[in-house]
C-alpha cells in the first residue's frame, strides 16, 4: 500500500513513539497535512462521539496512544488503565468500521504474553495463559484489540493488523519516575545521585529479570512497514533479538554514566516477569522488518538525549 497519498490518523502521534512514526512516514513523502494527531485534551478518546470525530474522511488508522507505565504505576492504577486502554480501542475501531476506513493498525503489547511462555516469545504462544499479574489489566485490554480485529475481518472483512512490540526505549522516552520504565527510570537515578553527591542508587527487585528492548526508531519502522505491506489477521512480534539481565543492564548504564557507586537492590519489590524476549521472524518474513540499532549505541544516544535535555 503506497501511504503517499494517504490520510493517516496516528492516535498517541505527539507521543514518544508516536513522534517517530509521523517522521517515518514524512520521510516516506506522506504530506504533513495528511497527518492527523488527536490531543487528548482537544479528543478524549474514551468518549465514543470524539472516535467518531477522530476517524471523520480518514483513510488508515494508527493506534498508538495508551495509557501505560512501569511496573510501580501498573500496581497502583490497574482500573483505571484496564478501563482507558480498553475503551479507547474498542471504540476507536468500531468508529474505523463504520466509516470504512482502509486500514486499522493496532499496536499491542508485550505484556499481552503470558506469564510462563516459553522464550523466545512466539505469537503462537499468546493464549497459552494468564499475563504476568502486574500486567495483566493493561496486557489483556490491548489484547482484546486483536480478538475485535479478528473477529471484525471475519465478519465484516475489516483490514486490520495487530502488532507486539517488546520493551522500547530511546530519546524522548518517558523519564517520569511516577510512571517511567527500566531505561529511563534508572537513567534519571543516576543523574539525580550524581547531582546530589550520593554515593548509592537503589534499583527495584533483584537483577535477575531480563528483558529485550528495542530501539523506538527501529520499532517506528516496523509499524510503518506492516502499515504499507501486511493485511493479515494474525498478530507479529516486533523486536530486536536480544536479552539482557536487568543487573547488566544498570552495570552497562552506570558505565556509559561514570557513576561508580553503589547499587543497592531492593529485593521488597517485584522484577516482574522473569525473561521476556520475543521471536520476531515473522515480521521479517512477512513485512521485511529487521531492528538495525546496535543496543549499546542506543542506550548512549538515550542517555545523551537526557543529558542535552535536562540541564536544570
Amino acid at each position: 500500500m503506497n501511504l503517499k497519498n494517504k490520510k493517516i490518523l496516528i492516535t498517541g502521534g505527539a507521543g514518544f513513539l508516536g513522534s517517530f512514526v509521523v517522521q517515518k512516514l514524512i520521510n516516506r513523502g506522506v504530506p504533513q497535512k495528511n497527518i492527523f494527531i488527536p490531543r487528548s485534551k482537544d479528543l478524549d478518546l474514551r468518549k465514543w462521539e470524539n472516535c467518531v470525530k477522530a476517524v471523520k474522511n480518514q483513510d488508515i488508522v494508527i493506534h498508538l496512544a495508551g495509557n501505560v507505565g512501569g511496573i510501580g504505576f501498573n500496581r497502583e492504577k490497574p482500573g483505571e488503565i484496564f478501563y482507558d486502554n480498553l475503551i479507547m480501542g474498542v471504540q476507536l475501531m468500531e468508529a474505523a468500521r463504520k466509516a470504512e476506513i482502509d486500514k486499522f493498525v493496532a499496536i499491542g503489547t508485550i505484556c499481552a504474553y503470558p506469564k510462563f511462555t516459553p522464550v523466545p516469545f512466539k505469537e503462537k504462544d499468546l493464549w497459552s495463559g494468564y499475563p504476568e499479574e502486574t500486567n495483566a489489566p493493561y496486557g489483556l485490554a490491548k489484547k482484546m484489540l486483536l480478538v475485535q480485529a479478528q473477529a471484525y475481518h471475519q465478519q465484516y472483512g475489516f483490514n486490520g493488523i495487530y502488532l507486539l512490540p517488546v520493551n522500547l526505549y530511546g530519546p524522548g522516552d518517558n523519564f517520569d519516575p511516577s510512571s517511567s520504565h527500566v531505561i529511563p527510570a534508572l537513567i534519571k537515578k543516576i543523574v539525580d545521585a550524581q547531582k546530589s553527591g550520593e554515593k548509592h542508587i537503589d534499583v527495584w527487585g533483584t537483577g535477575k529479570a531480563s528483558r529485550e528492548f528495542l530501539y523506538v526508531e527501529d520499532c517506528a519502522e516496523g509499524i510503518v512497514l506492516a502499515t504499507e505491506k501486511y493485511n493479515k489477521p494474525d498478530p507479529i512480534n516486533l523486536g530486536a533479538n536480544r536479552e539482557i539481565k536487568i543487573k547488566d543492564l544498570v552495570r552497562l548504564i552506570c558505565k556509559f554514566m561514570d557513576f561508580k557507586g553503589e547499587i543497592r537492590w531492593d529485593k521488597t519489590k517485584p522484577d516482574g516477569q522473569l525473561r521476556r524476549m520475543v521471536d520476531a521472524t515473522l515480521a521479517k518474513k512477512e513485512f521485511g522488518f529487521k531492528a538495525k540499532t546496535d543496543f549499546e549505541k542506543g542506550l548512549r544516544k538515550t542517555i545523551g538525549w537526557y543529558l542535552k535535555n535536562n540541564k536544570h
